[in-house]
């Protein structure tokens, strides 16, 4: 984190007017190594992210926009990328408002974006529907992509690390957790894992994806953990986190162990504009030891050892 943080507390390579919620994150390290060093440098850092929050560009509803550069539009990643900081923020330095906040944003992006038939989770939402990939009805993006709703998933069983017990609203994500862990354990293919596109595993091109698979695994085995939906979910669980094994490791002559099938990167817009069809979802790469693929499944082989009954073969 050094690399990046001066002694000031100033982040290299960090705009705030760029107004990006990935950009806020990685705080969750900063406010981890400020309990442990007392270093006020870290406060300081984690204090400019704070800011940013504070003057993120919003829908007309209150809503964070994604980017400066994505105007009036929500993603579900934006919610996993502010959200679970904003909230341990809030716990760490007594700022209540930061608890409402974050119900906020949970609650706008859901109603935006859930699907009445599926109970699934459309990427991302278009407020001006001013965006070639949005329904001109609904605003909404055309597909349901894995990796976004695994980031949403994460982020709602995260906020509920920090939000108290007694909280007014904690109930609603609750809630809303489990009507979204309902819709994902529906589409899971009889491997264990998801598809790129949840719900079109049928269709030509479309494959299994490793992140989405993990982050659902992480996001159902914790919900276990924590108590916040029903025990039958283990069997889910369990399945996903044999199919990732047994379908995504492999293993080298020189022991050297890779974890395969992750999509490189996705997303809504931008130069060269990227349209939320069928066919750009499933044209992105897909490779090898890519960290968002990594670093959840290691999150959930952790959840699954706190189960305690991982049936691996």
């Amino acid at each position: 984190i050094d690399s990046f943080v001066d002694e000031n507390g100033d982040i290299k390579t960090y705009k705030m007017t760029d107004y990006n919620l990935d950009m806020i994150n990685s705080g969750k390290v900063l406010l981890q190594l400020y309990q442990i060093t007392n270093n006020q440098k870290y406060k300081r850092s984690a204090d400019i992210l704070y800011e940013q929050l504070q003057k993120q560009p919003r829908t007309s509803e209150g809503g964070f926009w994604h980017k400066q550069r994505y105007p009036w539009q929500m993603w579900l990643d934006g919610i996993y990328m502010s959200g679970p900081f904003y909230a341990e923020f809030g716990s760490m330095f007594a700022q209540p408002d930061a608890f409402a906040e974050v119900i906020k944003q949970i609650k706008l992006i859901d109603m935006h974006t859930r699907d009445a038939k599926t109970g699934l989770r459309y990427h991302g939402w278009d407020e001006s529907n001013e965006q070639a990939w949005a329904d001109p009805v609904t605003g909404c993006s055309p597909h349901f992509w894995g990796r976004a709703m695994g980031w949403y998933s994460m982020a709602l069983v995260d906020v509920l690390d920090f939000i108290p017990v007694d909280y007014q609203n904690r109930s609603q994500i609750i809630y809303i957790l489990n009507d979204l862990l309902k819709a994902i354990k529906t589409y899971q293919d009889d491997t264990g894992l998801w598809y790129q596109i949840v719900d079109l595993g049928e269709r030509s091109g479309n494959y299994l994806e490793t992140s989405c698979s993990a982050m659902f695994v992480y996001a159902i085995a914790k919900a276990i953990n924590k108590g916040y939906i029903d025990r039958s979910y283990q069997e889910v669980a369990v399945k996903g986190y044999n199919g990732l094994i047994k379908k995504m490791v492999s293993i080298a002559e020189d022991n050297r162990i890779s974890l395969n099938g992750i999509c490189s990167v996705a997303g809504l817009g931008g130069d060269p504009y990227r349209d939320g069809s069928f066919d750009y979802y499933v044209s992105e790469p897909v490779v090898t030891n890519d960290l968002k693929g990594v670093g959840p499944f290691i999150m959930a082989g952790l959840q699954m050892d706190k189960i305690g009954s991982i049936a691996t073969e």
